[in-house]
């Protein structure tokens, strides 16, 4: 494995929508990632790779183990996903089940509320707070929002204030 270098995964989410102003629809065109890792200015290792561009909420099995798939595959120890965020704990947790404690992977999901696009995204925070913590943390999976670190099995969305919490 490859310590330095971070694997970046892209599934779609809420991140790396866009808006059609005829239809007032959003829609998925490309990954935002890099601009915003060149916004961000990071000078991070990083070997970027979109395994698929979708809202979380129609992601299926066959979608999660993919996920779990490339995890296992990946020559990096670390690795971030940028994820929807309805399901992120469901695949958080698929993460957790499908590869072994002792792979020694660090895998932090991270996503936004408000898309990219809109100007007035959480997405960069997230992006570059979870950017530190996956290089920080021991082996295991978390999810990263607002600043915030939690371990796969101990957060929720709540859906009321729009935040992700302890459980």
């Amino acid at each position: 494995m490859n310590p330095e270098r971070i694997r970046l995964l892209v599934t779609g989410g809420t991140f790396d929508k866009e808006y059609n102003e005829l239809t007032g629809t959003l829609f998925f065109k490309d990954t935002h990632l890099p601009e915003m890792l060149r916004l961000g200015r990071s000078r991070v290792d990083l070997a970027i790779e979109t395994l698929m561009m979708i809202d979380s909420l129609e992601m299926t099995g066959a979608d999660r183990t993919l996920i779990v798939e490339q995890c296992r595959l990946a020559a990096e120890a670390r690795i971030l996903i940028t994820h929807g965020t309805d399901t992120m704990v469901e695949t958080a947790g698929a993460l957790a089940a499908g590869l072994a404690p002792r792979s020694g992977k660090t895998i932090v999901l991270t996503g936004a509320m408000i898309p990219y696009a809109f100007g007035s995204s959480d997405g960069l925070f997230n992006l570059g707070s979870a950017l530190s913590f996956v290089q920080l943390l021991p082996p295991g999976v978390y999810i990263a929002m607002n600043g915030r670190c939690f371990t796969w099995d101990g957060v929720r969305k709540n859906r009321e204030t729009g935040v992700f919490e302890d459980v």
